[in-house]
This record gives structure tokens, C-alpha cells and sequence, in this order.
């Protein structure tokens, strides 16, 4: 008897700390019952503090990847994590082209290390604005990340929330663990027509390495699993946030989400 797995391909770097990139994608989707696809755009010399190198995998190679991937499943959604750079963002570009439009994008639009590292080429910002975003389901930034794409710092939230879905992106999920210390963590989903839900998360003590990862990845997997977004946001933060009470130091920095807990769907 055949069972029907949701597909989930995933474009990320490969952290051989098993916190964030690749290994996150991986665990994430399996813990929902999701089949992964993992394209690797670059192998990454980190552990749990930070980032030491980067080494961008040829666009060539993550086409090939992905085209033998598509070619061959039917692949239900499409999460992007770190890219790095704007060649690694055309094969994206090409391989969602491939995958048709009926499938949804998920975006994480990694641009720094949790320990403020930049992991973004020159002009990869205005890649995803200009090519990526106008392709997108579903992006995901902290607070920061959020205001590099939006092209300024100043003015309020919702102002660069604007400028962000101005680009065509249809859902932009801004997550405040960056923001207001102390206090509980605020998340946010917003559409064309504005606020579309708010979620207030009690606040983990310590830092953590691949939350963004895995709540990108959550998120796609239950889009594939057939939620709407409002849903599907929704039920990805119950999901990294359980990751993150159960995670562990497992080094001498950030904490591990722990993604495999049974009771974090």
C-alpha cells in the first residue's frame, strides 16, 4: 500500500552543527510527517557561536539538484532559506519557475548569523525584492531582517511592512524575538488588506540557533499538508516554540531547538 508523503523541497546551507540550515529543514519537516528534498546552496564552517566561512555551492550544482529533484517527485512546497548570493538566487528563481505556480514559497530571508555575521553578496538584497519576493507565498523576518528589506530602519512596523509587500510577496510573517527584550514575543502575519493574526509567545531565556529555520520549514510543511496560511503560521509557531522549551546548549553557545519532540505538533 502507498503511502502519500508531502514533498517539501528546500534550498539552505548546511551548518555542521545541526542547528540551523539543512539539518533544520530536515528535522522539521519530519517531525510533521513531511518528506524533505534538501538543495544545498552552500557549505558553512559554524558551530553554535558563529559563522567562521562560507562556500557557495556553483549555481549549476544547485540547479542540477533541484531539477533532478522536480523531474522526479511531486513536490507540494517550496521553503528558501540562505542563499548568500544573487547567482544562488537565479537558480532559485529557476527551479520555483520549474515547480510551477501552484506551488507555495516559503522565504527566510537569511542575511546574518544569529551572532550578526552577514551571510548576504552585495546585491542580494535587491535580488529577493525585485526577483524573489514578487514569487513568494510566504516570507518570514525578524525584525531586522525585516528592515533590510524593506530599505530603511526608520518609520514604524507597519510602514516597512508595506514597502515589503509592495515587492508581490502575498504574506509577510514578521516575528519579534528581536524585539521589545523582556516581554513576551510578538509575532505577526500580515496580507495586502494589513494584520491578518497575532501571536504572543511567553518568552524562552538564552538565544537559540535555527529558530528562523525551523519555523520557515514548519511552515511550509503544514502548507503542504494542506493548511491555508493563516493555519498553517499559526500552527508552525506552537511547533518552534515547543522546539525551543525543549532544546538544549548543547555547546559553548546558542541552544539547539530540540525539533524532534513528539509533542510539539
Amino acid at each position: 500500500m502507498s503511502l502519500k508523503v508531502p514533498v517539501v523541497l528546500t534550498m539552505s546551507g548546511l551548518d555542521p552543527s545541526g542547528g540551523a540550515g539543512c539539518v533544520a529543514d530536515i528535522q522539521t519537516l519530519a517531525a510533521l510527517g513531511v518528506h524533505s528534498a534538501p538543495i544545498i546552496t552552500a557549505l558553512t564552517v559554524q558551530d553554535s557561536v558563529d559563522v567562521q566561512s562560507v562556500v557557495a555551492v556553483k549555481p549549476e550544482l544547485i540547479l542540477e539538484q533541484g531539477r533532478a529533484v522536480l523531474s522526479d517527485f511531486q513536490v507540494n512546497a517550496i521553503k528558501i532559506g540562505m542563499l548568500g548570493s544573487v547567482a544562488a538566487l537565479s537558480a532559485a528563481e529557476t527551479l520555483i519557475r520549474l515547480a510551477g505556480s501552484a506551488v507555495p514559497v516559503i522565504v527566510d530571508p537569511v542575511l546574518a548569523s544569529g551572532s550578526g555575521s552577514s551571510l548576504a553578496a552585495p546585491g542580494l538584497v535587491v535580488a529577493l525584492q525585485e526577483r524573489l519576493l514578487p514569487m513568494t507565498l510566504v516570507v518570514t523576518p525578524n525584525v531586522m531582517e525585516l528592515a533590510q528589506l524593506a530599505g530603511f530602519a526608520d518609520g514604524g512596523l507597519v510602514d516597512q511592512v508595506e514597502r515589503v509587500l509592495s515587492f508581490g510577496v502575498s504574506f509577510v510573517l514578521v516575528t519579534g524575538t528581536h524585539s521589545e527584550p523582556g516581554g513576551p514575543v510578538v509575532n505577526r502575519l500580515f496580507d495586502a488588506d494589513g494584520l491578518v493574526d497575532e501571536s504572543e509567545w511567553p518568552r524562552l531565556p538564552g538565544e537559540y540557533h535555527g529558530s528562523g529555520c525551523t519555523l520557515a520549514a514548519a511552515v511550509g510543511g503544514y502548507l503542504a499538508r494542506g493548511l491555508s496560511v493563516a493555519e498553517a503560521v499559526r500552527s508552525a509557531q506552537c511547533f518552534t516554540w515547543n522546539a525551543l522549551k525543549t532544546g538544549a546548549r548543547l555547546g559553548a553557545g546558542q541552544q539547539i531547538p530540540f525539533r524532534l519532540n513528539p509533542g510539539a505538533d
